[in-house]
């Protein structure tokens, strides 16, 4: 894996220092830069596009964590956005969802699921912690049930599909069913077009909706 290039974005000093202490020895991670808000993190962005992977707070002054998130997807679409925040409701859920953020994960997180969430978005995946699952699956249960998946996606696809939903990478998926990455890659592909997701948080958002998802 290459070295991922970070950015902290919080209005609170002490966190972001608290972050910087908690990954400065984990490996392939660079904290590249800081920012205390939504308009400075812009403009680190703008100056070092070396830059690959932001984490931000969502509730900053000024400019949210969801609309930072948006506009990089907007200007830097390639760039990883991971979500912290101290609340886990849905309508913020939502909102990061929206937003095609790569995960969202609670501030009581600890170290190890943080540095398995950035490793996991960096290989191509996406995360987003049970508890933020788990309501999801909530609020889908309580809509009408969409079109059984079976009727859209081979047997084959949903296999990759609930990977996917595990935040395995392409590699680990291609290593667990015995398949080269290159089919991996064209499953997803065949699996998003199916789906109408243009994104892996879309897939995620249908698996979920299709109780395809374990929490």
């Amino acid at each position: 894996m290459n070295t991922i290039k970070l950015m902290l974005v919080d209005d609170h000093q002490m966190f972001i220092d608290g972050m910087r202490s908690m990954l400065r020895q984990a490996p392939d991670i660079e904290i590249a830069a800081t920012a205390n808000s939504g308009m400075e993190a812009l403009q680190s962005l703008a100056a070092q596009p070396e830059i690959n992977f932001v984490i931000t707070d969502i509730n900053m002054p000024e400019m949210s964590g969801t609309e930072l998130t948006k506009t990089i997807k907007q200007q830097q679409p390639d760039t990883k956005v991971l979500v912290l925040s101290m609340f886990n409701e849905q309508a913020i859920i939502n909102e990061i969802l929206l937003a095609e953020a790569e995960g969202y994960i609670l501030k009581n997180t600890g170290k190890a699921e943080l540095i398995n969430a950035i490793t996991h978005i960096q290989d191509g995946g996406t995360f987003y912690s049970h508890a933020v699952v788990d309501l999801m699956l909530q609020q889908q249960r309580t809509h009408q049930k969409p079109t059984s998946p079976l009727q859209v996606l081979s047997k084959r696809e949903l296999e990759i599909l609930e990977l996917v939903c595990e935040e395995m990478s392409t590699n680990e998926i291609a290593e667990q069913l015995y398949i080269s990455p290159r089919t991996v890659e064209t499953h997803r592909k065949n699996i998003m077009t199916k789906t109408a997701s243009k994104t892996l948080v879309g897939l995620i958002k249908f698996a979920i909706a299709n109780q395809l998802v374990v929490v």
